[in-house]
């Protein structure tokens, strides 16, 4: 390892050329751990540092990253009526995924991490490492037919505006992955909740769907599979199948609630992520598997995701309480949509995802204890309550992040505050007992020297009755 070390050195630049000398300073505290260290025999020694921190949270998003890059090609197929089963043509849906999601995955990162190193020149200091994480964050809440040019665009918003006007790294008050995502929410506003970009390749011609044409990348990989004997992609361009839709269960569950959604779409493949969506937000189990890591690991705070399962759950069984007894086809779609019981909302769209990746993001949530218990519980009571009355944007969990972000600090305020008046309070209980203890103490003490002046007066005038007998 230290020969690795001293041949890496070698090419580092002079700090005089700071872009160059930033740019080698990333990737050598993104290789090697801190070589320095507190000092002392009271101090804990480790070379766990913010880059070493962030990539825990990368590393729980692998498993998404995986099932998002297949079911961007499941879904495609499955729209064209080809492959229809998990397993068909799994080599084709993975590699229909890879070249879906590896040019907004590098988009991401060059335009993000190509600003950090600006910044980090122009301020002259060590390449920040925020960026790992909303780097790892936004192609997943990203749809995956999304234009790379909207796609730049809304990143260099979000990480200018978003993080750098406020100072860098862990000075932000919005989570900046989600700040990303809001600006391509407002791009496309009708499309971005609805059926035109959320199954890839596939293109709305008036009122029909269609699959795009494969282009030239797909014939190299047909010519690959077709010599070991396997399916192909073909040209592409067909028809898809009578009666398909792309409409997200959030969209169906907005008009005709429960029974309109499993009309499409089974609980099975809404609990494992099998239906259209960005492209990492679904999957139920492998979402509790990041969340078990992190929480397990310390780099999330548990109390913000159960504070949010808390907050969840209430709201919809007040909604429920709520709704009508009985639901017939003249029920407004709002109350079908609160009818639906807490454990079916929960699988239906991307809240687990939003609690255990975006809202415990440490810079931009509450600080205090108590704070992310309220912090979490208000972001899934307000998000549900979004998701469920705004017939717009049937899913909330990104406007009461961002919300929530906005108010973290006042939260904070109030829970000191509740501190500190809480500790005025006993300490002036205490002083009262201090000052009624005292002055018991004292009454004892005047009393005692009565008592010893008493009794000494009447020996004293015993003796001299004593004396005067004699």
């Amino acid at each position: 390892m230290k020969a690795l070390h001293d041949f890496v050195k070698k090419f580092e630049p002079a700090k005089e050329n700071k872009l160059a000398h930033t740019t080698f300073d990333a990737f050598y505290t993104f290789l090697f751990q801190p070589d320095t260290v507190t000092t002392g025999g009271t101090h804990i020694k480790d070379g766990m540092d913010l880059k070493r921190l962030m990539v825990h949270v990368v590393l729980a998003l692998q498993l998404l990253y995986v099932f998002g890059t297949w079911n961007i090609g499941h879904q495609h197929f499955v729209s064209l009526g080809e492959h229809t089963g998990l397993l068909e043509g799994f080599h084709l849906k993975l590699v229909y995924g890879l070249i879906k999601i590896i040019p907004i995955f590098i988009v991401t990162h060059v335009v993000g991490l190509g600003i950090e190193f600006i910044y980090a020149a122009r301020k002259g200091h060590s390449v920040e490492e925020g960026f790992l994480v909303s780097g790892a964050l936004i192609p997943l809440i990203m749809p995956p037919d999304i234009p790379l040019l909207w796609l730049a665009i809304a990143i260099a918003f979000a990480v200018i505006l978003g993080k750098e006007a406020f100072g860098g790294t862990g000075m932000n008050i919005w989570n900046v992955a989600l700040l990303a995502r809001v600006f391509i929410f407002f791009a496309y506003p009708t499309t971005i909740s609805g059926d035109e970009v959320w199954i890839a390749g596939i293109e709305k011609v008036g009122t029909e769907h269609f699959g795009q044409a494969y282009g030239w990348i797909y014939g190299v990989f047909d010519s690959i599979f077709g010599f070991f004997g396997g399916s192909t992609f073909g040209a592409g361009g067909a028809a898809v199948v009578d009666g398909w839709t792309g409409a997200t269960p959030l969209g169906i569950a907005a008009k005709e609630g429960w029974e309109g959604v499993t009309a499409v779409y089974s609980t099975d493949q809404m609990f494992w992520g099998g239906i259209p969506g960005s492209i990492g937000e679904m999957s139920v189990p492998l979402i509790i598997i990041g969340m078990v890591f992190l929480i397990v690991t310390k780099i999330a705070d548990y109390r913000v995701i159960f504070g949010g399962l808390i907050g969840f759950v209430v709201c919809a069984l007040m909604m429920n309480a709520i709704s009508p007894a009985e639901l017939t086809a003249d029920t407004p779609g709002v109350f079908k949509f609160m009818a639906i019981p807490w454990y079916y909302q929960m699988i239906m769209g991307s809240f687990l995802f939003a609690i255990t990746f975006m809202a415990t993001d440490p810079v931009s949530s509450a600080d205090t204890p108590t704070g992310k218990w309220i912090y979490g519980f208000l972001i899934a009571f307000i998000g549900l309550i979004i998701r469920v009355m705004n017939p717009a944007y049937p899913e909330g969990w990104m406007l009461s992040i961002l919300l929530l972000n906005t108010f973290a600090p006042l939260i904070d305020h109030y829970v000191y505050e509740a501190n500190m008046n809480r500790r005025a309070k006993r300490t002036s209980a205490m002083a009262e007992q201090r000052k009624e203890l005292i002055t018991m103490r004292g009454a004892t003490h005047i009393y005692d020297a009565d008592s010893a002046a008493t009794k000494s007066g009447a020996l004293h005038d015993t003796s001299f009755r004593r004396g005067a007998t004699t």
